[in-house]
């Protein structure tokens, strides 16, 4: 069973990133043949700075290294290094009608919010296809917010299949249910699009600092507080282990505690979960010709597949 994912390389790796996507990811890697890919290509759509680009590419290979991810088990690749699926997403284009795609909630979502729709934000759908049929992938684990982009794959390869033959492999995808909801600093959902994150490898006085900054009620020390309503006993829920949080809930319900304290024992958990990738990760910045060697050879891998797809599509629809 192959299985891909992407993720954009939009800045620093936060408490969302991880929890949503980075650890199931590479709980993945045991289960098939999984390939991970950095969407660099997909980025472009909102970030077209050429240095933050480069940084953010080099940034995420570290981070997902670091939290586990083992080139042994899982290809891991820029999607840029396999330019066979901007061909793929090119034929698929012309399959593809026009309504599917303004139909598609991330489009409309994201020019509602003001972003200024570029062909990159509208055909974003296609190229995600692309990435998906290009590797003859069987599973896609996604959110709820991308299931439709899936569907919007196997609609447009069943087009394909039907006009020029069985030629593309139909995915399934696999909704995941049970990834934590990482709420920011300001209760709405962590997104470096609110301005609200929790960075992971952040400098230990940065992350205190963010840490102390999570918004509260005006509960008097004195009084009991509700852990159920509270995000710093959200977002410790995360990080530590099952004894601490019942001794944190049973804290807050007793009072005498205020949530400046409460505060200082999530910055420490988050600290000490993450510590062993801090680790990890200096050791990779240290080390940037190994980063850079998984990479490429990921990529022959993948690229060596995308072009056996290709040779099939070309052939299929009369381009060879």
């Amino acid at each position: 069973m192959r299985i891909l994912s992407g993720i954009q390389p939009s800045g620093r790796l936060h408490l969302g990133n991880y929890f949503g996507m980075m650890q199931p990811a590479i709980s993945l890697q045991d289960e098939g043949d999984a390939f991970y890919f950095i969407a660099d290509y997909h980025s472009l759509t909102s970030l077209q700075d050429p240095k933050a680009l480069r940084t953010h590419v080099l940034d995420l290979a570290l981070d997902f290294l670091a939290c586990g991810l083992d080139p042994a088990k899982a290809t891991f690749f820029r999607q840029s290094d396999v330019p066979e699926v901007c061909e793929l997403a090119w034929i698929l284009s012309t399959l593809t009608p026009m309504p599917m795609l303004e139909n598609c909630h991330s489009y409309k979502d994201k020019t509602a919010r003001g972003l200024t729709p570029n062909h990159g934000l509208f055909a974003y759908p296609v190229l995600m296809a692309a990435d998906i049929l290009i590797y003859d992938s069987d599973l896609v684990p996604v959110g709820q917010d991308q299931k439709q982009h899936v569907e919007v794959t196997r609609d447009i390869a069943t087009k394909f299949n039907h006009t020029f033959g069985e030629t593309l492999r139909l995915p399934k995808s696999r909704i995941k249910e049970d990834v934590a909801k990482v709420p920011g600093l300001d209760g709405e959902k962590m997104s470096k699009s609110y301005d609200n994150t929790i960075t992971i490898f952040e400098p230990e006085k940065a992350l205190r600092k963010k840490v102390m900054g999570i918004k509260t009620d005006s509960t008097p020390v004195e009084e009991p507080k509700d852990p159920d309503a509270s995000l710093i006993v959200d977002l410790f829920k995360l990080v530590a282990p099952e004894a601490d949080v019942d001794t944190l809930k049973a804290d807050f319900r007793r009072g005498g505690t205020g949530y400046g304290d409460f505060k200082k024992r999530l910055f420490e958990a988050i600290w000490l979960h993450f510590e062993p990738m801090r680790q990890r990760r200096a050791n990779l910045e240290n080390n940037l010709d190994y980063v850079h060697e998984v990479l490429r050879k990921s990529a022959d891998r993948a690229r060596s597949i995308a072009q056996t797809t290709m040779d099939r599509v070309r052939l299929a629809s009369g381009l060879r």
